[in-house]
């Protein structure tokens, strides 16, 4: 039964942990990766969370938890509907799982992307099998096409998230977490249509009842968690704002809203910027690679330190980040750390004057990573040129003395970022 602290729309029976173990065991355990739990006592210090650990789903089979609720799914349908084939629609992860569940049941997979999606999925769908149509600005025009094709065609539609054997497949994340961390306390995880979620959570909250689920948002797409304080399911009324395309999503559907209302303990949400963060503190300390959407969880202890009490695990359930984005995140995290300085200064515009700058970068041990050399930069003196340069340095200590060194050298230095 749902609490009374909020109402429930959907009122169909919720799944059962019993249905999660069952379809677990029949059609997902022969297909999947059981993926490992890790552990870093550096990542832990970092987000002061004592006794962490990362449940590394990035290492699924298609690089996300998607794969599960998509065999799941694709395994129950009937002879008639597998000759009919099946479509979807996804910003990436959800494509990549249906092609990939579909090509391995012998059943032809159409799937519709937004127009502006990632390429490295789009490519990766492609690969797995599946027939790809771009259609839509963003992935709620996706679906809706995909939508109008299921109807006019006959072939069965496979909505990312609300679908009770989606949910199901989802659901078995959960088991394997529980075999592995069978006395975890908190578990947090990151929150777009709610699918992933409403199986977790039903799968943990029956094994451990007093185990927190928290449920983490981009703040840029936080419906469930304004619907969550409120009771009331409330979508957004502007576009998604973020880069977290995997949870990039404008409402939970009434179905998965109900487990959110039923096992949610909070639903929070998480910047961006501590997003990009957590994706670099991964690269870094653990050598491992996620997308934002599955760093939102470790993201969520870098902005509330509070949501990691006793043994605590957040799900890193996906994997496939752009490369272009990569590289973006890497270099403005570099400058956020202090390893990198981006400056402009002006320089004699006569042979030997930007030789001269960088001679003085150079003796005080900075490594140049980019100039741009631009003679008529404005505000710039006649007879100067202007210069941005980017320089890969030590830490802040570094900065200040190459500054110093420049300055001391007759160079006007303005930071940029």
């Amino acid at each position: 039964m749902i609490p009374s602290r909020a109402s429930a729309s959907y009122a169909s029976p919720l799944i059962t942990a019993t249905a999660i173990r069952a379809a677990y065991e029949a059609y997902i355990r022969p297909v999947v990766r059981h993926t490992p739990l890790f552990t870093s006592a550096s990542i832990a210090r970092k987000v002061g969370c004592e006794d962490l650990h990362l449940k590394m789903e990035n290492l699924q089979r298609t690089g996300s938890f998607k794969i599960r609720g998509a065999t799941c799914r694709i395994a129950q349908l009937t002879d008639e509907e597998r000759l009919q084939g099946v479509i979807t629609a996804s910003a990436g992860n959800h494509a990549q799982g249906v092609a990939l569940a579909a090509r391995t049941a012998g059943v032809a997979a159409t799937v519709f992307m937004p127009r502006n999606g990632s390429i490295a999925k789009i490519q990766a769908t492609e690969n797995y099998g599946a027939t790809v149509i771009l259609e839509g600005a963003n992935f709620d025009e996706a679906v809706a096409a995909a939508q109008a094709r299921s109807t006019a065609t006959g072939a069965v539609f496979i909505s990312a998230y609300d679908d009770d054997a989606i949910i199901t497949g989802q659901g078995s994340l959960g088991i394997e977490l529980l075999e592995d961390l069978p006395d975890v306390e908190t578990v947090l995880i990151p929150i777009g249509g709610g699918g992933l979620f409403s199986g977790v959570a039903t799968a943990i909250k029956a094994a451990r009842p007093l185990c927190r689920i928290i449920g983490i948002q981009a703040a840029g797409a936080d419906s469930a968690a304004r619907s969550f304080r409120t009771g009331r399911l409330s979508p957004r009324d502007t576009p998604c704002d973020t880069i977290a395309d995997g949870i990039a999503i404008k409402s939970p559907s009434p179905r998965t809203f109900a487990y959110i209302q039923r096992y949610a303990d909070d639903v929070v949400t998480v910047s961006d910027e501590a997003m990009a963060a957590a994706i670099l503190l991964l690269m870094t300390r653990a050598k491992v690679v996620v997308e934002p959407s599955g760093a939102a969880g470790l993201a969520a202890l870098m902005e509330h330190p509070s949501l990691g009490v006793g043994r605590t695990a957040t799900l890193l359930c996906g994997g496939n980040i752009d490369v272009k984005l990569l590289a973006d995140l890497i270099e403005r995290g570099m400058i956020r750390a202090r390893r990198y300085f981006h400056f402009f200064t002006a320089v004699s515009d006569k042979p030997g004057g930007l030789a001269r700058l960088l001679e003085a970068v150079a003796k005080e041990g900075g490594n140049v990573m980019e100039v741009t050399h631009n003679r008529i930069s404005p505000g710039v003196a006649y007879g100067m040129t202007g210069v941005e340069m980017l320089v890969e340095v030590r830490n802040e200590a570094h900065i200040a003395a190459l500054e110093a060194s420049l300055t001391e050298h007759g160079f006007h230095v303005r930071h940029l970022s």
